[in-house]
Protein backbone atom coordinates (compact mmCIF):
# COMPACT_ATOMS: atom_id res chain seq x y z
CA UNK A 1 0.00 0.00 0.00
CA UNK A 2 1.24 3.64 -1.06
CA UNK A 3 1.37 6.09 1.94
CA UNK A 4 1.68 10.07 1.12
CA UNK A 5 3.09 12.59 3.45
CA UNK A 6 1.53 15.78 3.55
CA UNK A 7 -0.76 18.49 4.52
CA UNK A 8 -4.60 17.36 4.44
CA UNK A 9 -5.54 21.43 3.37
CA UNK A 10 -3.18 21.95 0.34
CA UNK A 11 -4.11 22.20 -3.36
CA UNK A 12 -1.18 19.73 -4.33
CA UNK A 13 -2.18 17.05 -1.83
CA UNK A 14 -5.91 17.67 -3.25
CA UNK A 15 -4.96 16.75 -6.45
CA UNK A 16 -2.75 13.88 -5.67
CA UNK A 17 -5.54 12.43 -3.29
CA UNK A 18 -8.37 13.14 -6.23
CA UNK A 19 -6.33 11.30 -8.70
CA UNK A 20 -5.02 8.35 -5.99
CA UNK A 21 -8.64 7.42 -6.17
CA UNK A 22 -9.46 8.07 -9.88
CA UNK A 23 -6.38 5.14 -10.14
CA UNK A 24 -8.37 3.21 -7.40
CA UNK A 25 -5.21 2.85 -5.64
CA UNK A 26 -5.32 2.36 -1.55
CA UNK A 27 -3.23 4.54 0.07
CA UNK A 28 -2.09 5.27 4.13
CA UNK A 29 -2.19 9.36 5.05
CA UNK A 30 0.06 10.56 7.12
CA UNK A 31 -0.44 14.42 7.84
CA UNK A 32 2.70 15.76 9.23
CA UNK A 33 1.22 19.24 10.51
CA UNK A 34 -1.00 17.27 12.55
CA UNK A 35 1.60 13.98 13.27
CA UNK A 36 4.81 15.65 12.77
CA UNK A 37 7.66 13.38 10.81
CA UNK A 38 10.59 11.96 12.35
CA UNK A 39 13.92 12.62 11.65
CA UNK A 40 14.80 8.85 10.02
CA UNK A 41 11.96 9.46 8.08
CA UNK A 42 13.31 12.94 6.71
CA UNK A 43 16.84 11.46 6.54
CA UNK A 44 15.52 8.63 4.20
CA UNK A 45 13.69 10.68 2.22
CA UNK A 46 17.16 12.80 2.00
CA UNK A 47 19.26 10.10 0.95
CA UNK A 48 16.81 8.78 -1.86
CA UNK A 49 15.85 11.79 -3.27
CA UNK A 50 17.86 14.79 -2.02
CA UNK A 51 17.41 17.73 -0.43
CA UNK A 52 16.91 19.58 -3.87
CA UNK A 53 13.59 17.65 -4.50
CA UNK A 54 12.18 17.34 -0.16
CA UNK A 55 13.18 21.33 0.76
CA UNK A 56 10.47 23.66 -0.85
CA UNK A 57 12.00 26.73 -1.29
CA UNK A 58 9.34 28.16 -3.55
CA UNK A 59 6.77 27.73 -0.10
CA UNK A 60 5.62 30.87 2.20
CA UNK A 61 7.54 28.94 5.07
CA UNK A 62 10.77 29.31 3.16
CA UNK A 63 10.09 32.42 2.81
CA UNK A 64 9.47 33.53 6.16
CA UNK A 65 12.50 32.36 7.27
CA UNK A 66 15.22 35.21 7.92
CA UNK A 67 18.81 34.47 5.41
CA UNK A 68 20.22 33.46 9.21
CA UNK A 69 17.66 30.59 9.39
CA UNK A 70 17.91 29.91 5.73
CA UNK A 71 21.72 29.41 5.80
CA UNK A 72 21.39 27.65 9.27
CA UNK A 73 18.95 25.36 7.99
CA UNK A 74 21.79 24.48 4.44
CA UNK A 75 24.93 24.38 7.04
CA UNK A 76 24.42 20.76 7.21
CA UNK A 77 22.34 17.50 6.86
CA UNK A 78 21.63 17.44 10.53
CA UNK A 79 20.69 21.18 10.74
CA UNK A 80 18.40 20.31 7.71
CA UNK A 81 16.52 17.73 9.13
CA UNK A 82 16.21 19.51 11.74
CA UNK A 83 14.28 22.39 9.89
CA UNK A 84 12.25 20.00 7.92
CA UNK A 85 11.00 18.18 11.27
CA UNK A 86 10.04 21.62 12.84
CA UNK A 87 8.96 23.52 10.03
CA UNK A 88 7.26 20.76 8.21
CA UNK A 89 5.82 23.08 5.69
CA UNK A 90 9.18 23.07 4.60
CA UNK A 91 8.56 19.42 3.01
CA UNK A 92 7.48 19.49 -0.55
CA UNK A 93 4.16 17.95 -0.83
CA UNK A 94 3.08 15.29 -1.51
CA UNK A 95 5.64 12.68 -0.62
CA UNK A 96 4.69 9.17 -1.68
CA UNK A 97 6.15 6.08 -0.60
CA UNK A 98 5.33 3.20 -3.06
CA UNK A 99 7.54 0.74 -1.79
CA UNK A 100 10.91 1.21 -4.05
CA UNK A 101 10.92 5.03 -4.16
CA UNK A 102 9.36 7.66 -3.39
CA UNK A 103 7.32 10.51 -5.74
CA UNK A 104 7.91 14.29 -4.33
CA UNK A 105 5.70 16.99 -5.26
CA UNK A 106 2.47 16.38 -7.74
CA UNK A 107 3.59 14.69 -10.54
CA UNK A 108 0.18 12.94 -12.97
CA UNK A 109 2.57 11.42 -15.37
CA UNK A 110 4.86 9.79 -12.64
CA UNK A 111 1.55 8.70 -9.69
CA UNK A 112 -0.21 7.27 -12.92
CA UNK A 113 2.98 4.93 -13.43
CA UNK A 114 1.93 3.72 -10.00
CA UNK A 115 -0.99 1.53 -10.98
Amino acid sequence: MLKIYGIKNCNSMKKAFDLLNELGLSYEFHDYKKQGVDTLTVKNWLDQVGAELILNKKGTTWKKLTEQEQQQALSSEEALILALTTHTSLIKRPVIDFGQGFVVGFNEDHIRTLK
